[in-house]
């Protein structure tokens, strides 16, 4: 039997290549960020549990938020082999221009609640990475500023309020900004039932009771970050002071009809994009009053609970008004293979709102690029292991549903 040795110190030494430690804790937590999974346990820790709720919750039971994440579950690849995938270009084509992903930064209302770099940091962020963001109207960051401090490709959401003078409003002033998209949400005639934010007592701007007191507690930071900066408030709006329901019931109107989309088509002059599609009827009428892109969304599960389903409602409305209308689809998407699946079913991009979300309560504007950085790469690996190498050749027969 032949005796073991000890391993020379000599022979140990070229295995040990230990990790340069940052002293930055910030850049510590990203570097170890792998995945959207991973930056949404970060925000979890960071935030307060009222704000991390607000972000990753839905309406009601949430089936319609857990649905559409089971549905990029259910997807199964079908990649071609023995490819040359040496070169991989994701860049895409969105109302016209060139973008170097099939993605979209959705909008998010009340942006600062997360990280107080708000909309300036998501904008600086897509800028670089060289996709559209669109700013809420709901957002913390007027739209004067936010076009000032970011020059890459800005659209506008824009809910219908009651006040149609305030809408024109908001048009016009996105017009004179150089905003390139209005984006219609059409999904909301009054707020969903957020349970988590009732039982969490949330309220915008978010108060010291009792209960986020003892929250302070264990997210110091979070709570020195928003008492040290600028109040949080909504830039469109009035200062208000309420809850998610009450502010819709004052300010959403819940007589819009389709004529509002074409009286919305006739005030703006560049792409409008309509988003809350759920069924090809409605797809169908938008785009005959005059949109130029839909996107197929159940607003994050966010609204009406057991909504349809985007991914699985996608290739019906693509079929319907594909040929005359750019299709987008947001929902459940975590990952740059969930955007790759999206694509492959007909989608001219996809739409990610808590992905960034996630990344900016982790680490701010930091974190915004570490969600980027993480979605660019996942697509163009998912791509070169289905045997891809552009956008243009991902097709239906590269994906299936199981269980379909």
């Amino acid at each position: 039997m032949t005796a073991r040795r000890r391993p020379r110190w000599s022979e140990l030494r070229p295995l040990l290549r230990p990790r340069g430690l940052s002293l930055d804790p910030t850049a510590r937590r990203l570097a170890a960020a792998a995945s959207i999974s991973d930056l949404r346990r970060l925000a979890q820790r960071r935030a307060p549990r009222a704000v991390f709720d607000y972000t990753d919750g839905a309406a009601g039971d949430e089936l319609s938020l857990h649905r559409s994440r089971d549905a990029y579950a259910r997807l199964e690849f079908r990649p071609t082999v023995l490819r040359d995938v040496s070169a991989v270009d994701t860049s895409t084509t969105i109302l016209g221009s060139t973008t170097t992903l099939p993605l979209v930064f959705a909008p998010t209302g009340f942006t600062r609640m997360m990280h107080t770099e708000g909309e300036p940091a998501v904008a600086r962020v897509t800028a670089r990475a060289g996709i559209p963001y669109a700013l809420s109207t709901m957002g913390t960051t007027s739209i004067e500023r936010l076009a000032n401090v970011a020059d890459g490709r800005l659209w506008f959401q824009l809910y219908l309020w009651r006040d149609r003078e305030a809408s024109r409003d908001f048009v016009a002033r996105a017009r004179d900004a150089g905003y390139e998209a209005l984006v219609l949400t059409v999904d909301t005639p009054i707020a969903g039932p957020r349970l988590r934010d009732v039982r969490n007592g949330l309220t915008l701007p978010p108060s010291l009771s009792l209960r986020t007191f003892a929250e302070g507690a264990l997210h110091p930071a979070w709570w020195f970050d928003l008492l040290t900066t600028e109040p949080l408030e909504f830039a469109s709006l009035n200062r208000f002071e309420g809850t998610v329901a009450q502010l819709a019931a004052k300010m959403f109107d819940p007589a819009a009809t389709i004529d509002d989309v074409a009286w919305l088509r006739s005030a703006w002059a560049g792409p409008l994009v309509v988003k809350g599609i759920q069924t090809v009827e409605d797809a169908r009428a938008v785009v005959e009053a005059g949109a130029d892109a839909v996107v197929v969304s159940n607003h994050g599960g966010r609204q009406l609970d057991r909504a349809p389903t985007p991914l699985e409602a996608l290739p019906a409305v693509v079929e319907a008004v594909g040929d005359r209308a750019e299709v987008y689809v947001d929902g459940g998407i975590l990952s740059g293979a969930d955007v790759v699946a999206a694509v492959a079913l007909g989608a001219r991009a996809a739409l990610v709102g808590r992905a960034y979300l996630y990344g900016l309560m982790a680490g701010g504007e930091r974190g915004v690029q570490r969600a980027a950085d993480i979605l660019r790469d996942e697509v163009a690996g998912t791509m070169a292991l289905l045997g891809v190498t552009t956008v243009s050749d991902l097709r239906p027969d590269h994906v299936r549903l199981r269980g379909s």
